[in-house]
């Protein structure tokens, strides 16, 4: 049966206007859809790196399968941690387009947003049926022991603690985004250690036609760093309007432009080439991160006299009177800190109410990211994946790495700069 589903698919494509293929593409396409989600407590910035996991995944995929047509269906974002804005009210069931450019990102794959999947697949008792969930899962014992190897074996779905039950129409009902319409046929619990590209084999696109995978933060990067990844990162430009407010605030307070920045890009990602001539508009940017990195990571937070410390011996080392300073801190602290800078200009960005009720807290984060990455000189968190984002678009927009990878130190007198993740050009 499967061949022959497969010969037909085949038959079809060749043969455009086909009686046998009239009566049969009610149910028979060869178009597959690839869902995905993220383990709640993960951040935007690390989901934003788990995209470009499954995307390089896709592309590689969609070159090798010479039958199907793949699709990655977005995930919307929704209630992350540092969204904590409670004028907003819940932050949830948000596009993608809210946040990027969606042409751009198919000029690298085919993307869809969710209510796009939605209204393609036809409902049944009106809900939208994924045919098959796969729940990731780590292997404790491996990470116990130390002994890492390749693994995806499917294991008991009863002994694992899964977010997911069936209802009375015997199909699996469950968060998927704070949508209740959204169902899955079947529900399959893996235990999986290794790349995305070990994910091939479970995809079964002649018995799935949908095939989501939970906790896909799990699987690594086949190919972290390569010129695929840099052309799957270059794709995700934000969204116009964003860069547009960005570019208005850098124009008015931080005397900024990309002509004299030399930091202007091509309207098509695809078209931009190695360069490392950009110089960035006069001021120092900062990302301080506080929060929850105060506890999870204090030996590497500064205190706020201390990081104001370092940012003047950045700004008489650069020889500039202006910086902008990304940060969560409490408006106190932000006080203090400006009041130890008093020296210098000091600013930050506030949105209107307008912005925030557009572009929600998420477009914020954007915003203070792109200001950041077009700054002379960037100092970042250590380990922040909010810093890493900035760090992949000012590489992007060609900074000498010197300019870039920098970050403020825990209350030690030095302390490392960590990896720098330089870009490829394809």
């Amino acid at each position: 049966i499967i061949k022959s589903i497969a010969n037909d698919i085949l038959y079809c494509q060749k043969e455009k206007i086909n009686e046998k293929c009239t009566s049969r593409q009610s149910y028979l396409s060869n178009k597959r859809y690839f869902l995905y989600d993220v383990n709640p407590p993960e951040g935007f910035n690390l989901r934003r790196d788990v995209y470009i996991r499954v995307a390089t995944f896709l592309k590689q995929l969609i070159k090798d399968d010479k039958i199907f047509q793949w699709n990655v269906v977005l995930p919307p974002w929704g209630n992350l941690y540092h969204w904590q804005s409670v004028d907003l009210g819940s932050q949830q069931q948000i596009p993608w387009q809210t946040f990027f450019d969606m042409e751009s990102l198919k000029k690298y794959l085919p993307v869809i947003e969710l209510f796009e999947f939605i209204k393609e697949i036809p409902s049944e008792n009106e809900e939208t049926i994924i045919d098959v969930l796969y729940f990731l899962k780590n292997d404790e014992e491996m990470f116990r022991i130390g002994n890492f190897e390749d693994k995806n074996i499917f294991s008991d779905c009863l002994n694992t603690t899964i977010p997911y039950k069936k209802n009375s129409y015997k199909q699996y009902t469950g968060s998927f985004w704070g949508y209740t319409n959204v169902t899955a046929r079947e529900v399959k619990c893996i235990t999986f250690h290794g790349t995305t590209i070990n994910l091939k084999k479970n995809l079964q696109p002649l018995l799935y036609r949908s095939i989501m995978f939970d906790h896909m933060e799990i699987p690594l990067h086949y190919n972290y760093g390569s010129v695929d990844y840099w052309n799957a990162r270059r794709s995700m430009r934000y969204n116009t309007e964003l860069h547009q407010i960005s570019n208005d605030f850098r124009l008015k307070y931080l005397n900024s432009n990309d002509m004299d920045d030399r930091t202007i890009k091509l309207k098509d990602w695809r078209l931009d080439k190695k360069k490392r001539n950009a110089i960035g508009g006069p001021y120092l940017s900062i990302h301080l991160r506080r929060q929850d990195f105060l506890i999870g990571h204090a030996a590497s937070s500064p205190t706020i006299e201390y990081a104001a410390f370092q940012i003047k011996a950045f700004l008489k080392l650069l020889d500039l009177k202006i910086v902008y300073i990304a940060t969560d801190t409490n408006n106190q602290e932000y006080i203090d800190l400006k009041e130890k800078l008093k020296d210098y200009s000091v600013f930050r960005y506030i949105p209107t109410q307008f912005v925030k009720n557009k572009f929600k807290d998420g477009g914020i984060a954007i915003i203070d990211q792109i200001i950041c990455s077009h700054a002379r000189y960037f100092v970042g968190t250590h380990e922040s994946t909010f810093s890493f984002r900035i760090q992949e678009d000012r590489e992007i927009l060609g900074f000498p790495t010197n300019t870039t990878f920098n970050v403020l130190c825990g209350n030690e007198i030095k302390c490392s700069i960590g990896n720098k993740w330089e870009i490829i050009w394809g």
